[in-house]
């Protein structure tokens, strides 16, 4: 708990698969290895990066490969905290079903997602996450609308933090008026401080860290910050975000912060475009992720369950175009060093 209140990369663990379209063991626990060997505070794994259809009637890889990366972890015997987040989704009965397998694999906390249940009242949505909370910690998921999510009520949030071991949330609504309502309704509530804020926003990831957010809470000024991330976005060149949030703790206390952080978050912002492909209402995200890794020899291919999801027209352009710009943000150096350890039996 204290690692997570103090802030961690989470990267958002991809599903390597072969040129059949099935497990990549190989690749897929080198991929593990590689967060671990980054500095990676934790990994999540069974979320939108390591794609919902894993979960689906045939392909069955949800509780294998949050095994395998378990395995992983163990495997490493590390002597820092390492969070193993399990995403979990679904109705109240899938949802816990998922956090009961997530618990019998020794992981830390599931990563609750909203997605595909828009049709659910708010009150149904919190009773399903007090159900989740009486098994596992639980970490909320605001989604961004356009890629499945929806809008929430502030109050929808405050109501949400008082839940018993919520214990972060991940604000990824890509909306900075939404991200506030969620920090703001933190600060409204009786477990404020024991709620970790974590940005998804691959759009703001370095001014997120940067900002503290204050407010006035029935005549007491509360602050709050943005202390981690779980990201997609950092499921590549992870050993720089291992970095960039290092220099974050560094200098956020100082009284004056550089304006070059404005340029780095654009930087890494224009990076995320990239990868995310927002150009084409993020179609290519996970493919984009796949193909970074695939240059860097950690995947085999960008395959992914649906064969249907590909990089789309330019992106795989724009991702050149983002390794030439942008040298200083790519790890591709490191991947190279450690990459037969990583692929080794």
């Amino acid at each position: 708990m204290e690692a997570l209140h103090d802030g961690l990369v989470i990267p958002a663990h991809p599903l390597a698969l072969d040129e059949n379209r099935k497990l990549d063991e190989r690749h897929q626990r080198a991929l593990t290895r590689y967060y671990i060997a980054a500095g990676a505070g934790g990994i999540a794994v069974g979320v939108h990066s390591t794609q919902f259809e894993i979960r689906d009637k045939g392909i069955d890889l949800y509780e294998p490969v949050l095994r395998l990366a378990a395995e992983e972890v163990d495997r490493a015997r590390l002597d820092r905290p390492f969070i193993k987040v399990a995403g979990v989704c679904g109705g109240t009965g899938q949802a816990l079903e998922e956090t009961r397998i997530a618990s019998r694999l020794g992981y830390d906390a599931v990563l609750l997602s909203m997605g595909g249940l828009a049709d659910w009242s708010e009150q149904d949505l919190l009773k399903r996450t007090e159900q989740v909370a009486e098994i596992m910690p639980v970490i909320g998921f605001y989604l961004q609308p356009s890629v499945g999510g929806r809008i929430f009520s502030f109050e929808f949030w405050r109501a949400f933090a008082e839940i018993p071991n919520v214990v972060a949330i991940k604000m990824a609504p890509f909306n900075r008026y939404q991200t506030i309502d969620v920090v703001r309704a933190v600060c409204y509530s009786s477990r404020c401080d024991e709620i970790a804020l974590y940005t998804g926003n691959d759009d703001n990831i370095v001014n997120d860290f940067l900002t503290t957010y204050r407010f006035a809470v029935n005549g007491k000024i509360v602050e709050k910050r943005i202390v981690g991330g779980l990201l997609g976005h950092w499921a590549v060149w992870t050993q720089k975000a291992v970095e960039l949030l290092n220099e974050v703790k560094r200098c956020r206390d100082a009284r004056q912060i550089s304006k070059e952080w404005l340029t780095w978050n654009v930087q890494v912002t224009d990076s995320n475009a990239a990868f995310f492909d927002p150009a084409h209402q993020f179609a290519g995200c996970i493919p984009g992720i796949h193909e970074v890794l695939r240059r860097q020899g950690l995947m085999k291919g960008i395959w992914c369950l649906n064969p249907h999801e590909t990089l789309s027209p330019g992106q795989a352009e724009e991702i050149d175009r983002v390794y030439r710009d942008y040298p200083h943000l790519n790890d591709d150096a490191f991947v190279a060093q450690h990459l037969q350890e990583w692929l080794a039996d």
